[in-house]
């Protein structure tokens, strides 16, 4: 989708599955399961939805998806399915390659955002995973919230199964990670803004050009059927600054006109915000 002088891709690493109770908190199942249907291990569909900004210059990607470094145990747990479409397909789709991508923004560092940010090396002699990971991305720049990053590395019990360290030591030890507090605008028009709660450092990235406004939300509103201020996750650390700052963005978001785009959302990834807070579905090219 042209965006101003930026064109945006929806780029998807497949779907997953989590469990719903988890994803909407206190709220019943009743109500949450009108949009979000269950199977019958009570998990909801989840997109892996990445996005991919094209810069006249630059070509700056927030989020990795879930990657493959992943075994079968896990594919079953969360219903992984990348039978039709993974993050590196749809990059090719968008005629950019690996080593394409300047910039890797990343909210923040649970599994299910950083995947494809290393990947397993294969043993050249037998062909196997030899267990050395390396950056996806060779050629850039991964930023990183230090708080974020300092969290991952000793996270509370509850965290720890959400922290894989493979998604990041093979980046220090490449010297690819940019460690950064608060705003930052990583090129022109493109900042990442704090928004924490789901997680202390937690990260959201506005777009901006000619006049026009993207907010990348993350897991701040995983999904359009978490605009409402109190439909927040058990997942989040903090509930009560989550639907601070999710009332403070969406507030902003719906004065301005911004378009909003949704990284666990299966069906509707992009839309504007209406005043009955629905989503206006906008097609982002989705790959």
């Amino acid at each position: 989708m042209k965006f101003g002088e930026f064109e945006l891709f929806v780029v998807s690493d497949g779907t997953f599955r989590l469990d719903g109770g988890a994803m909407f908190g206190t709220i019943p199942k009743v109500l949450w399961e009108r949009t979000n249907p269950a199977d019958d291990r009570n998990r909801i569909l989840m997109g892996l939805n990445c996005l991919l900004v094209r810069t006249p210059t630059e070509n700056i990607l927030v989020d990795t998806g879930l990657g493959n470094a992943y075994d079968e145990k896990f594919a079953f747990l969360y219903g992984v399915d990348k039978s039709g479409v993974d993050l590196l397909r749809s990059l090719a789709a968008a005629g950019v390659r690996v080593t394409d991508i300047n910039k890797v923004i990343l909210t923040h560092l649970h599994f299910d955002h950083v995947g494809w940010n290393c990947f397993q090396v294969e043993d050249s002699r037998n062909g196997e995973e030899s267990g050395e990971f390396k950056p996806t991305f060779p050629n850039a720049v991964y930023y990183i919230n230090q708080g974020e990053l300092a969290y991952a590395k000793e996270p509370d019990p509850r965290s720890k199964p959400s922290y894989l360290p493979y998604t990041w030591e093979s980046l220090e030890r490449q010297g690819q990670i940019e460690l950064i507090s608060g705003d930052k605008e990583v090129t022109a028009g493109v900042t990442i803004l704090p928004a924490p709660g789901h997680t202390p450092n937690h990260q959201i990235v506005k777009v901006q050009s000619n006049g026009l406004t993207a907010c990348f939300l993350a897991d701040l509103v995983p999904t359009p059927s978490h605009l409402k201020t109190h439909y927040v996750m058990g997942f989040d650390l903090d509930a009560l600054t989550a639907m601070k700052n999710k009332e403070r963005v969406l507030k902003q978001a719906q004065a301005e006109n911004w378009l909003l785009i949704f990284e666990h959302s299966p069906d509707i990834k992009a839309g504007y915000l209406t005043e009955d807070l629905k989503i206006e579905p906008v097609d982002l090219a989705s790959l």
